[in-house]
């Protein structure tokens, strides 16, 4: 990689340098990412389909899951592709301008993952604390403007990102130490000042995911109040399992949300390769593992799949 190290101008023109330390067994990460990249797109795909070709599943709490499915199909699509080509025919070059391409959709698509978990807890809450008012606040109309409201704020953060990234001078380095155009490990190989890149990332950690489980947090403390007080055993008891299945997605996004953010605090202690696989991870799991927790759980998506896998 030494011919890639120069000082003396700005890069144009970037090296992914993931994984080094598997040497010449670095081709084999081939199958285990290829791999998720069908399952997540077969997991996704079939989860969009059945909620979109069956009536009885279009109501607001359906459509949320195929939203997140379609988020959950797109990140893979962005990253995995040129990752796979990487690893296996070291194609690793990538041009600032599609670099900082890649980054803007990553996170633009991302951060709709914690905004539609904070949709369906906002569902959950009006359909089990005030039911009555159901219909009133949850329609085609609520979901169209949360769904611009929250254009505008991920897009504005996203977006601030990205320029704030574009105009920084790139000439330490033009090695990315990751496999991805991901947003630190891009910033780390400016030569300039990068404070104001890292205090608008974390006030957009801040902005998004952070109020939004703020507000996830609020709406199932009192979900669960209300169920509490339920006096049909079976109504508690299926709030809980409807409940239970979004919380499991929810504790599996920010469980793995939060590891590349410690991941760079506690850098020196860990390894290259732990701290980018940690990133991955972040990113593909919930694509791989989302579709399953919601065709077990939720039985309505569950006995549609059978019936396709019967008809076949």
């Amino acid at each position: 990689m030494a011919e890639y190290r120069t000082v003396n101008n700005s890069h144009t023109e970037f090296v992914f340098n993931a994984f080094t330390g598997l040497k010449e067994h670095r081709r084999l990460l081939f199958i285990p990412f290829f791999l998720t990249l069908v399952s997540s797109l077969v997991g996704n795909t079939l989860l969009i389909f059945i909620i979109k070709t069956q009536r009885s599943l279009h109501s607001p709490m359906y459509v949320l899951i195929a939203a997140i499915a379609c988020v959950d199909l797109s990140v893979p699509i962005i990253i995995v592709p040129k990752m796979l080509l990487g690893f296996l025919f070291d194609w690793n070059e990538i041009s600032l301008s599609g670099c900082l391409l890649q980054m803007f959709f990553t996170y633009f698509v991302c951060s709709f993952q914690s905004t539609i978990l904070l949709w369906m807890s906002l569902d959950r809450y009006v359909a089990i604390c005030i039911p009555l008012r159901y219909s009133d606040y949850m329609n085609n109309s609520t979901i169209f403007k949360l769904f611009v409201a929250a254009v505008l704020r991920n897009g504005s953060f996203v977006l601030i990102i990205v320029i704030l990234a574009s105009r920084l001078n790139f000439c330490l380095s033009n090695v990315i130490d990751h496999c991805f155009c991901e947003h630190m490990a891009l910033v780390n190989l400016a030569c300039g000042d990068t404070t104001r890149n890292s205090i608008v990332g974390l006030i957009a950690v801040f902005c998004i995911p952070s109020i939004d489980v703020v507000f996830i947090v609020i709406s199932y403390v009192k979900i669960f109040f209300v169920v509490s007080k339920m006096a049909s055993g079976k109504s508690r008891q299926k709030a809980i399992h409807t409940c239970g299945t979004h919380l499991i997605v929810i504790g599996t996004s920010y469980v793995f949300t939060m590891m590349p953010l410690l991941a760079y605090r506690i850098k020196s202690s860990m390894s290259t390769d732990i701290r980018v696989l940690l990133s991955i991870m972040y990113l593909l799991f919930p694509s791989f593992f989302n579709p399953l927790i919601y065709g077990i759980r939720t039985k309505e998506i569950k006995e549609q799949i059978l019936k396709i896998f019967q008809k076949s």
